[in-house]
């Protein structure tokens, strides 16, 4: 705003005409591709968090361009005569209205307001301004103060006024007015007057809030579903097997088996999924080993894979060899809302004669790596898929060597791949792993073949290396 400090300093001269219509034009251009944007970027009108969010900000941007458009224009024609007409309201949706003036002289106590300055304030423009002492009667009382303090700041030191508080106007409108004033001092420099620009910025306040209520609201979802995933991961962690490392078993005679595994989460950061692995040394010196999942994501899924493990669990230490284990298993969940089997894959290793027996539910078959190369295991004769309440899982048997190589996964394991695509590629890995010498140096190849994210959905990997 142009300078007051001094009475004797000329006033300044007003913007030629040319070039403030050449101002106008280039945020009338401005704000039409602004909306372009807006327009292309809408979509369908998502009602998610972040598109609320871009929306806001948007209509933000062009409301301020509109009344940028509308300022640049009063500054063109000039302000309004305090005995013109009522000034006509904002065009629809404006952030601000026209700005307003105001003089007050502390010699003669009189006071000049401009046309715009009454509209704000809800004025009859045939009654006489307010002075200083009578404008706060205009004030909400929670922001006397802050006035009172602005204005005296200014009068006593010479400071420049720029601040907000709220108006009451007739029938109960409470709007927000940005207030910018200095002082005019007379030639002994004392404060002859004080001289201020008002403008009504309650649109623009509300607009400014709704982005940081959109940008709050995306904010508070994404923590609630960052604090939701990491819950999950902790109590499935809590009270599952470990997802990273080595499975170690107590070994009660000899060490068999060499064993390590791993989870793979998923690459999206929403919810832990339900798939397991798990290994477990039975009394009778053999040991199971299971793959599967379950179908759902979410922290019941956790507490769900506790009960299936400790069915797996229950039932093999009870003697159930892995076909029956599966139909006994399929049985009890076929009773049960959830939670509900996807598949699975289960095999017991007796190390006495080197022979695993295994049975699947819908589930890859262990790959089996020999001398270099490597196979998928036949499967079992009566295999029945996604098999019913009642019906009978085959089960079969494989002889194994000093050195072999049985992997064991989940659907996932391969990116974009399933079945026997997914199958042939870790095939492809038999050179590389028959110079592993540990199982965990095994996964830490597969996992570094197939990346350790990129997944749409969880996977897991373990191996069992026979030692003796």
């Amino acid at each position: 705003m142009p300078s007051h400090l001094s009475a004797d300093r000329p006033a300044a001269q007003p913007p030629g005409r040319g070039s403030v219509d050449a101002l106008i034009s280039q945020t009338r251009r401005l704000k039409g591709e602004v909306d372009a944007v807006r327009r292309d970027a809408a979509g369908e009108g998502s009602d998610h968090p972040r598109e609320r969010w871009q929306r806001a900000l948007y209509d933000l941007a062009l409301h301020q361009l509109s009344d940028l458009d509308e300022h640049l224009a009063q500054l063109r024609d000039g302000p309004l005569p305090t005995a013109a007409p009522e000034p006509s309201a904002p065009p629809q949706g404006s952030l601000l209205s026209r700005v307003g003036s105001a003089e007050w002289n502390l010699l003669t106590d009189e006071a000049s307001w401009s046309g715009e300055l009454y509209q704000m304030f809800g004025r009859d423009p045939a009654a006489p301004p307010l002075t200083l002492d009578e404008l706060p009667s205009l004030v909400v009382d929670e922001d006397r103060p802050k006035l009172t303090a602005m204005v005296t700041n200014c009068l006593v030191d010479a400071r420049p006024i720029d601040g907000e508080f709220r108006i009451a106007r007739r029938g109960g409108d409470v709007r927000t007015v940005h207030m910018m004033g200095e002082p005019v001092l007379d030639t002994d420099g004392s404060t002859a007057s004080m001289w201020a620009v008002l403008r009504d910025v309650s649109e623009l306040r509300r607009s400014q809030r709704a982005v940081s209520e959109t940008r709050d609201s995306l904010h508070h979802r994404q923590e609630a579903a960052r604090s939701e995933h990491r819950l999950a991961v902790e109590l499935q962690e809590a009270v599952l097997p470990p997802w990273r490392g080595s499975l170690r078993l107590p070994h009660r005679g000899p060490r068999t088996l060499d064993l390590a595994s791993q989870h793979l989460p998923a690459s999206t950061n929403t919810m832990i999924g339900g798939d397991w692995y798990d290994a477990l040394e039975l009394t009778d010196g053999e040991t199971l080993l299971s793959v599967g999942d379950l179908t759902g994501q979410g922290v019941g899924v956790a507490s769900n894979m506790t009960m299936l493990l400790g069915a797996v669990r229950g039932m093999a230490m009870a003697g159930a060899q892995p076909g029956q284990l599966m139909a006994w298993l399929n049985q009890l969940l076929d009773a049960t809302v959830q939670p509900a089997l996807g598949s699975a894959v289960c095999c017991r290793y007796r190390p006495a004669t080197r022979t695993l027996v295994w049975a699947q539910a819908g589930h890859p078959a262990p790959l089996l790596f020999r001398d270099g190369t490597g196979r998928v295991l036949n499967t079992p004769d009566g295999v029945l898929l996604g098999a019913t309440s009642g019906a009978v899982y085959g089960q079969t048997e494989e002889t194994l060597r000093v050195g072999d190589l049985l992997l064991l996964h989940t659907d996932g394991l391969v990116p974009g791949h399933t079945g026997s695509a997914a199958a042939n590629l870790l095939l492809g890995l038999a050179p590389r792993l028959a110079g592993s010498s540990t199982a965990e140096d095994c996964v830490r190849t597969v996992v570094e073949e197939f990346g350790e994210s990129g997944r749409e959905d969880n996977a897991c990997v373990l191996v069992a290396r026979v030692m003796t």
